[in-house]
């Protein structure tokens, strides 16, 4: 019978600590803008009016189709009255 692998198996086969890292990093950024948005009540339209970012590229951000830069991440941030700050990660 064949073993199966869980998805954190696989993953730490393909990737490197660093790069698990950094994509759960991205996915936790992304997650809490869209958490934010949504918590706002608006929608991708409404948010494109407030930031400056046009909504397809907000729907690329938000499905994970697209990495945004960090100039990016701010013009999103500053209408949900958000920021980002720089603390020590967990160990």
């Amino acid at each position: 019978m064949e073993e199966f692998k869980t998805w954190n198996e696989v993953r730490s086969e393909l990737f490197s600590p660093e790069e698990i890292a950094e994509s759960d990093l991205r996915v936790a950024l992304i997650g809490e803008i869209v958490a934010a948005r949504k918590e706002k009540g608006i929608s991708q339209r409404e948010l494109e009016k407030l930031s400056g970012v046009k909504q397809p590229v907000i729907a690329r951000i938000e499905s994970g189709q697209a990495i945004p830069k960090i100039d990016t991440i701010l013009k999103l941030l500053a209408p949900l009255g958000k920021t980002i700050a720089i603390v020590p990660m967990k160990k």
